[in-house]
């Protein structure tokens, strides 16, 4: 019973899951590779109303930090972040639909561009790709895996004196793995389908809410995978400020560092990320921000009143995309101001506050763009303007499932 429970729970997780991440294509939005100037936003009664410019709306918040703009903030554009031991780019890469049939539609004929993905972006600086053992379905269970173990060696291959990125997997907990010893069986099965040592280890989620018996297992797990050299460095995700503490003393007393916890963060998705991002610094954990479009509404394709996806997502989306317009309109007009897409700034704002965004990418428009976000920073008048008018829209998004507190 408490089996089929689980399983129940993960079955819902990856659907509520499927509509925060790897969403629609990211859209250009209007005037990206023009000058700053004036942006004419709509207003409800469907007339132009001219407002304030870009330039002269980022002045006056960034006056009030000293200087125009006040400066660059979060992590430092360009450089390699702390990651544990490691070193890792300012933006990762998410897998989670290579492989997903069922969800995201995947076959073998995908395969190509997907290669053509990882080549790109790999040669673009990024370093962390982050996947799962449960990402694939079916009989391509693990197929993320997979694909990431083909790309790297056929990468390798080609480019023989450049170096492997980091591959960070996460490993489902299963209502089976109750003990450590399955939790090292499940990452030597890991190294197996990638071809090559994880170097990053996680939990992919507490079971705190619903078996809180079996987190013991799972902690001691990643202690012997660190102990046992099968890992360079382990991380979670899904832990919020509560639990990452109880885990992070448990490592400690181990003698292992927790590295990362990666969680649902975005504009429309702040609160919990907040509160977890005051613990990661306070504990030297990095901070993993997955979804950061918030289910494809911060990547500028949907707007009020335009064509959206047919079925649930679709109104889903729908009802978000009205709650945040005051949001769009600012964060449309930064992106004309910076000559960026609306997706890139989004992402872009994450790593202002922080963080280490893992957007996902299907394909070589997205990973265009979402690469785009990298190597500058929004400045503080212009993060200051994105959260108050995030702060405007009325509710976020709603958190994983197995989020805990």
């Amino acid at each position: 019973r408490m089996a089929w429970g689980t399983a129940g729970l993960l079955l819902v997780s990856l659907l509520v899951q499927s509509c925060s991440a790897f969403s629609a294509p990211y859209a250009s939005v209007q005037g990206v590779g023009s000058s700053p100037r004036t942006a004419h936003l709509s207003t409800s009664s469907g007339r132009l109303k001219p407002q304030i410019s870009h330039q002269t709306r980022m002045n006056l918040f960034g006056g009030m930090f000293g200087g125009q703009g006040g400066g660059a903030m979060g992590t430092p554009a360009g450089k390699k972040v702390p990651f544990g031991p490691l070193q890792v780019s300012e933006m990762g890469i998410g897998t989670w639909a290579w492989g997903n049939k069922l969800l995201w539609g995947y076959d073998e004929s995908m395969d190509a561009e997907l290669q053509e993905v990882f080549n790109l972006c790999v040669s673009s600086g990024v370093n962390l790709f982050d996947t799962g053992d449960s990402y694939g379905t079916g009989k391509l269970e693990g197929q993320s895996e997979k694909l990431l173990g083909k790309f790297m060696s056929d990468y390798a291959a080609s480019n023989p004196s450049k170096p492997y990125p980091y591959i960070a997997t996460k490993l489902a907990t299963y209502p089976w793995r109750v003990t450590s010893g399955s939790m090292v069986a499940a990452c030597k099965a890991s190294e197996g389908r990638l071809r090559r040592p994880v170097d990053v280890g996680q939990i992919h989620w507490s079971a705190a809410n619903y078996a809180p018996w079996q987190e013991g297992a799972l902690w001691e797990g990643l202690a012997r995978m660190k102990k046992e050299g099968l890992v360079q460095t382990v991380g979670v995700s899904n832990y919020g400020p509560k639990q990452l503490r109880k885990v992070h003393a448990y490592l400690r007393d181990e003698g292992v560092q927790l590295a990362s916890n990666q969680i649902q963060y975005s504009l429309l998705s702040r609160t919990v990320g907040d509160e977890v991002k005051e613990v990661c610094d306070e504990l030297g954990i990095t901070m993993i921000a997955y979804s950061p479009l918030g289910l494809g509404v911060l990547g500028g394709r949907y707007r009020k009143g335009g064509t959206m996806p047919s079925g649930a997502r679709g109104f889903v989306l729908k009802q978000k995309v009205e709650e945040a317009e005051p949001l769009l309109a600012v964060l449309q007009e930064v992106a004309e101001g910076r000559r960026k897409t609306m997706a890139q700034v989004s992402i872009n704002w994450c790593m202002c506050k922080g963080g280490v965004p893992i957007p996902g990418a299907r394909s070589l428009t997205q990973a265009r763009d979402s690469l785009g976000a990298m190597g500058w920073r929004l400045d503080r008048g212009e993060v200051d303007a994105l959260d108050a008018a995030a702060r405007g829209v009325k509710k976020e998004l709603v958190q994983n499932i197995f989020q805990t507190s």
